[in-house]
C-alpha cells in the first residue's frame, strides 16, 4: 500500500527543506510511524524550492509555490492520499478532480469551522474526502453541526503525532538539570492567553501552603503575557522564589527537563492534540492538564495523571495536592506503559495503517 502524505501549509519563515524536517517534527514522525507499520510512505510538502530528500525509508518531495502538486502526487502512484490540515479545500478539490479513484484522508491540526461565507467550498472538499481524522471525537462535532461533514464521510480518532523521547534515569536527570522541588512541576508552552499561565500561577499559589517544597519551572517560546506573568510572581510571596522562568530551551534539553520533573502541568483552553503533553508521557512524566477534548483523549479520560477545569485555579490546586501523594517510580512506569500502548511510534503506525486500509477497502467496495 502506497500512501502519500501531503502538506500544503507554506512555512512563513521560508526555511530550507532540511531544516524544515528538523523543526516540523510531526511531518517526520507521522510518516515514519506509518512506514514502521509496513506502509510505503512518501511526503509531498510545500517548500521554498523543488527538492527531494530521503530519510529512514521515507521520500520527502518539496514543491515551490505555483507548482503542479497534483501532478507530483499522481506520479507517486498513491493508493491513499493523506492531507495534513482542514484548511485547504481548493487543493483537496484539485486532488479529487485529478485523482478521482484515490481516497483522500484529511487530518485535523487544531482547525476551526470556517466563516459561513467560506463554507460552500469547504463542504464540497469534505464531501470529496473519504475520511477525516481528529485527535478526539469531540473535535469533529463543530464541523458536523456546521453541516460540513456528513454521514458518508468516515471519522477517525488518532493523535496528531508521537515522540522519540524516553524516560531516562530520573534521579540522574534531576542532578544534571538543577531542577528542585517536591513536587517539581514543569511547564512547556507559550505564555499566551490560550495556555493560561496566570490561572496556573494562581493554582500553584493556592497549593503552596499544603506543599511547601513545591517548585514550578517554566519553559516557553512566545510570551505575550510575559510582563503579566512576571508581575503576578513578584506580587505573591507564595510564588516569589518558587516559580522559575527558564525561557526558550533547545528541544533536546526539554527531554532532559521532562525526565527530571515530577509533574507536567498545562492550562490550555484549546489544543489540536498537545505535542508537549505527548512528549511528557513519553518520558513517563505524570500529567496535570486541563479537561479539554484532546487532553482527555491523550490521557484516557484522565486515567493517566489528573485533569482539572479550564480557568479554575482551585481545581488545579486540588488536583496538584492529590497527585503529589502519588509521585514515585510506579507512577512514572504506568505513564510510560500508557504511552507505549497508545501513543508510541509503533502504536501510532498501527492506527494509521488500519485507517488507510479501511479507507482503501471502502473505496474498492463502492459500485
Amino acid at each position: 500500500m502506497q500512501v502519500v502524505q501531503v502538506g500544503f501549509e507554506v512555512d512563513r519563515l521560508g526555511r530550507e527543506p532540511e531544516r524544515l524536517l528538523e523543526e516540523w517534527p510531526t511531518l517526520v514522525e507521522v510518516a515514519e510511524a506509518a512506514r514502521q507499520a509496513g506502509v510505503q510512505v512518501s511526503v509531498v510538502q510545500a517548500g521554498p524550492r523543488a527538492q527531494t530528500l530521503s530519510r529512514n525509508g521515507v521520500g520527502y518531495h518539496f514543491f515551490p509555490n505555483g507548482a503542479d502538486a497534483p501532478a507530483l502526487i499522481g506520479s507517486l502512484h498513491p493508493d491513499v492520499i493523506h492531507v495534513h490540515g482542514l484548511g485547504f479545500p481548493r487543493e483537496v478539490l484539485g486532488l479529487a478532480a485529478r485523482l478521482p479513484a484515490v481516497p483522500i484522508l484529511l487530518q485535523d491540526h487544531a482547525s476551526r469551522p470556517p466563516r459561513w461565507w467560506q463554507r460552500p467550498v469547504h463542504r464540497r472538499a469534505f464531501a470529496a474526502a473519504a475520511g477525516v481524522v481528529f485527535c478526539a471525537r469531540a473535535q469533529g462535532w463543530p464541523f458536523e453541526e456546521a453541516g460540513l461533514i456528513e454521514g458518508g464521510t468516515a471519522i477517525g480518532v488518532i493523535p496528531e503525532s508521537t515522540s522519540r523521547f524516553t524516560p531516562g534515569a530520573h534521579e540522574q536527570a534531576r542532578a544534571r538539570s538543577g531542577l528542585e522541588g517536591h513536587p517539581c512541576l514543569l511547564w512547556v508552552g507559550h505564555l499566551s492567553a490560550n495556555k493560561d499561565p496566570l490561572t496556573v500561577l494562581e493554582g500553584v499559589s493556592r497549593a503552596a501552603a499544603a506543599l511547601p517544597d513545591l517548585r514550578l519551572w517554566c519553559c516557553f517560546g512566545q510570551a505575550p503575557l510575559a510582563q503579566a506573568v512576571a508581575a503576578r510572581i513578584e506580587a505573591d510571596d507564595r510564588l516569589r522564589g518558587r516559580v522559575h522562568l527558564l525561557g526558550r530551551r533547545p528541544h533536546a534539553q526539554i527531554e532532559s527537563l521532562m525526565q527530571a520533573a515530577d509533574v507536567f502541568v498545562s492550562g490550555s483552553h484549546r489544543e489540536g492534540s498537545g505535542y508537549a503533553l505527548i512528549e511528557a508521557l513519553a518520558c513517563g512524566l505524570p500529567p496535570l492538564v486541563t479537561d479539554i477534548p484532546s487532553f482527555r483523549a491523550l490521557t484516557a479520560d484522565g486515567a493517566v495523571g489528573r485533569l482539572w477545569g479550564c480557568g479554575d485555579a482551585q481545581s488545579l490546586a486540588d488536583a496538584l495536592r492529590g497527585i503529589a501523594s502519588e509521585i514515585g517510580p510506579a507512577l512514572r512506569t504506568s505513564v510510560r506503559e500508557h504511552f507505549e500502548r497508545e501513543l508510541s511510534p509503533a502504536a501510532l503506525g498501527r492506527r494509521w495503517e488500519e485507517t488507510y486500509r479501511g479507507l482503501l477497502g471502502r473505496q474498492q467496495a463502492r459500485p
